[in-house]
């Protein structure tokens, strides 16, 4: 999951966020995100099915009013399938971009930061990691192990380090060179303080948008990983494995909602956190920040 390499933001501030109060795309990305979640949160609420009960007597049953998108070939719910398998997507989306930010950023801090022999060994590391298609190295990752909820999380956030790394690292090496840096080194702040207090904040606002981005980019991993077998196993739901059981071409043409749904919602999905992702991007971004509110105070 590579991450292109960005000038230098301001962090966010109160003009930031006032732009995106008035960006459609922030609004709209922020709803339906809190819609997933409190569909995620309170899925035992919004229906009475179970998502792993099997009724072989209920079989690809078409939407109505009892069953609000249909049944599987194996009698279960489509709805209560997706509100539980939100659960899985989202929990593997946030945890996977946490270890990424955690282990790609504090990599990219030091290595910005010290430079030399410290930012040879990282990056030469980050080239290696970036070398191998993402899907094939989660692929092999899982494989080495028991696919669980736990694995394919930590595999995910791994193998997104190095994009992070990247970017906090150019970052890092343009605010250490900034007047601001060089006076507190010379008051004597040490090492860690400078770093906790001054170049932290300055690549705080890239490190949001990569992790909004992020948390889109490893929802689909997830998928891709379910639907291939490797991600969390059945009867647990989840979007990619529905999408595996529904693969089947006579049961697409029989009942095409039992594809068609959870595809719809991955993508909605991804579409929220891309919209959030970059109307973040252009509200942190110096020249459309400029642009924008001069626009606004202009009667």
């Amino acid at each position: 999951m590579a991450v292109a390499a960005a000038v230098v933001a301001p962090p966010m501030d109160r003009s930031a966020l006032i732009v995106m109060r008035h960006d459609l795309r922030a609004v709209l990305g922020v709803l339906m995100i809190v819609a997933m979640v409190t569909a995620a949160v309170g899925a035992p609420l919004l229906t009475s099915y179970d998502p792993t009960s099997i009724d072989l007597g209920q079989q690809l049953m078409r939407p109505s009013s009892a069953h609000w998108f249909g049944t599987d070939i194996q009698g279960r719910d489509v709805f209560a399938r997706l509100l539980f398998g939100a659960r899985i997507s989202l929990s593997v989306g946030l945890g996977a971009q946490a270890i990424a930010l955690l282990v790609g950023g504090t990599l990219g801090l030091v290595s910005g930061f010290y430079g030399r022999w410290v930012d040879e060994l990282v990056m030469r590391v980050a080239d290696v990691t970036l070398a191998f298609p993402t899907l094939l190295l989660l692929i092999a990752m899982v494989a080495a192990f028991q696919p669980s909820l736990t694995v394919v999380t930590m595999t995910i956030g791994i193998v997104g380090w190095a994009g992070v790394a990247r970017l906090v690292r150019g970052q890092v090496m343009v605010v250490r060179g900034l007047e601001y840096v060089q006076a507190a080194r010379a008051l004597g702040g040490t090492d860690v303080r400078i770093l906790a207090r001054h170049v932290l904040p300055a690549v705080t606002a890239p490190l949001v948008i990569v992790g909004t981005l992020g948390i889109a980019a490893a929802i689909m991993a997830e998928s891709s990983l379910s639907f291939l077998g490797l991600g969390v196993q059945p009867p647990t739901p989840s979007w990619g494995g529905m999408i595996a059981d529904a693969r089947d071409l006579s049961q697409l043409r029989r009942a095409p909602w039992t594809s068609l749904a959870p595809g719809l919602t991955i993508g909605c999905a991804v579409l929220a956190f891309n919209l959030l992702g970059d109307a973040l991007r252009d509200a942190t971004d110096p020249r459309q920040l400029t642009r924008r509110l001069a626009r606004r105070a202009d009667p």
